[in-house]
């Protein structure tokens, strides 16, 4: 009876697999790619991690979305610094669950006569 290995049922063992072959899944993009969109960001005032980040997900939609990444990045060269906040907010939300999204907040431009006939 020694020698029969025990069969006990592990209902985690399910879990403990998944969980195991979670971060396996590499992705792959040539250098210049990777240094051209990491560059770009930096060219635009990003913190090194943020830049990289947020080169690592533009990277993965453009290749999601059939796109050259350099045609990309000349098209994101046009865009001001608030055009381009909001269009990274956007891809960076498209990549992040549901339950946690970025955004950004726009000040609303009081008109000074009409607010000085209301009372607080």
């Amino acid at each position: 009876m020694a020698n029969i290995p025990s069969t006990i049922n592990d209902s985690s063992q399910y879990v403990k697999n998944f969980f195991d072959k979670y971060f396996i899944h590499e992705v792959t993009f040539p250098s210049n790619q990777i240094d051209a969109t990491v560059g770009f960001f930096l060219k635009r005032n990003f913190d090194i991690e943020s830049a990289r980040s947020t080169a690592i997900v533009l990277l993965n939609q453009a290749r999601i979305d059939n796109v050259n990444v350099f045609e990309l990045l000349d098209t994101l060269k046009s865009l001001t610094d608030i055009q381009l906040s909001q269009i990274v907010a956007q891809i960076l939300n498209s990549s992040r669950e549901k339950t946690s999204l970025l955004g950004y907040r726009i000040e609303q431009i009081e008109n000074v006569y009409e607010a000085r006939n209301i009372l607080v």
